[in-house]
């Protein structure tokens, strides 16, 4: 019986996983579970988390991953706070691996799984069509 079940939703995950290829709309939900900024000023480097969000949301390679994040510490570096950009690199490195499902993973505007993947031409145009709605052209 647990092994029907397993297959089944297996079946399910899938057909759904696979078959969706469309990115999802932009969203941004700042730094995550890290403060956006400092007692003093609350949104010291939101403005540094919603880029990376956006890297994020959009996936690609590894090797993207990491010139994200790097681009993310060396932004709150340029704020003033270099101690907190170091621990917030710490936790995307660990925290945003594409292979857990959740809303902040590498790649999460698309479907998962995604893990590490070159985006193509054609899932570009995607991207550049969300960013059109948004009023946006990066």
């Amino acid at each position: 019986m647990k092994t029907w079940l397993v297959i089944i939703l297996l079946a399910i995950t899938s057909t759904t996983v696979y078959s969706a290829d469309e990115i999802k709309p932009f969203i941004s939900d700042g730094c995550s579970s890290f403060p956006d900024g400092t007692l003093e000023d609350k949104d010291l480097w939101l403005s540094c988390c919603t880029a990376h969000d956006f890297s994020y949301w959009v996936g690609g390679t590894y090797q993207d991953c990491v010139e994200a994040d790097e681009s993310l510490r060396q932004c709150v570096t340029n704020v003033g706070e270099p101690v907190i950009a170091k621990l917030m690199l710490a936790g995307v490195r660990v925290g945003g691996t594409p292979y857990l499902p959740t809303k902040f993973r590498w790649g999460y505007g698309w479907p998962y799984p995604r893990g590490y993947k070159v985006i193509n031409e054609q899932e570009n145009k995607k991207v550049q069509a969300q960013l059109k709605l948004l009023g946006n052209d990066r």
